[in-house]
């Protein structure tokens, strides 16, 4: 009777589990910030962004290449790499809230910055 009542508590405990983590995952999403606007402009699209803790930003290389994305004081989100082709793109993960600012290398001094606030 206690070997059953264990089995059915354990089973219990794994399926609360994945369900924690399934709706977890579920409700992380991914926000797009382009590399240059759709009208030509040296410019990140949209320049700031709010997304939660868990969420993602995926950086698509757009119009006027080169570009990349380099957050000041957190070299581990960095892209120093450039982006050429159109399409190009990386994802970053976003696991504390905070500010993060970021600014495109070769385009920083035409303004090419942008922001992502993590809640």
């Amino acid at each position: 009777m206690i070997s059953s009542l264990r089995s059915a508590l354990s089973a219990c405990f794994a399926l609360l589990l994945v369900l924690a983590f399934g709706v977890a995952s579920a409700q992380a999403k991914t926000v797009e910030v382009k590399l240059g606007t759709d009208a030509g402009m040296l410019a990140f699209e949209p320049s700031s962004v709010t997304i939660s803790t868990g969420d993602s930003v995926e950086f698509v290389n757009n119009k006027l290449a080169p570009h990349n994305a380099v957050f000041e004081g957190h070299e581990e989100l960095s892209h120093p790499d450039l982006a050429f082709a159109p399409g190009e793109s990386w994802q970053e993960t976003f696991t504390e809230a905070g500010t993060y600012d970021y600014y495109c290398e070769p385009h920083r001094g035409a303004g090419m910055v942008g922001k992502v606030v993590v809640n």
